[in-house]
């Protein structure tokens, strides 16, 4: 799994059926101090998460584990939405502060 910023988000009208329905976020990446490590990638949404949340991503098969995204063509799936991430006692994000 994978931590990452929602930065925008991506649709389209001509597509594969089963992406019908399907939020899809454009996401970065980020490490626990929220640096950029591999900006610009797309993502099913199951969390309801918007513009500058932190989420956290399933890749791979487990992207489509979630009953939303059961059969969806996706490799990247926001899980949830990240409350607060605290990296040796010291609180490195925390959602509605920044």
């Amino acid at each position: 799994m994978k931590i990452a910023r929602v930065i925008g988000s991506v649709s389209g009208t001509i597509k594969d059926s089963r992406m019908v329905g399907q939020k899809l976020l454009l996401v970065n990446v980020v490490d626990a101090d929220g640096a950029i490590l591999n900006p610009s990638q797309v993502a099913t949404d199951t969390c309801g998460s918007g513009i500058g949340d932190m989420v956290l991503l399933a890749s791979g098969s487990a992207a489509r584990v979630p009953s939303e995204t059961s059969g969806v063509p996706t490799d990247e799936t926001a899980v949830m939405l990240i409350d607060e991430i605290t990296v040796n006692n010291q609180t490195t994000y925390q959602a509605n502060s920044d």
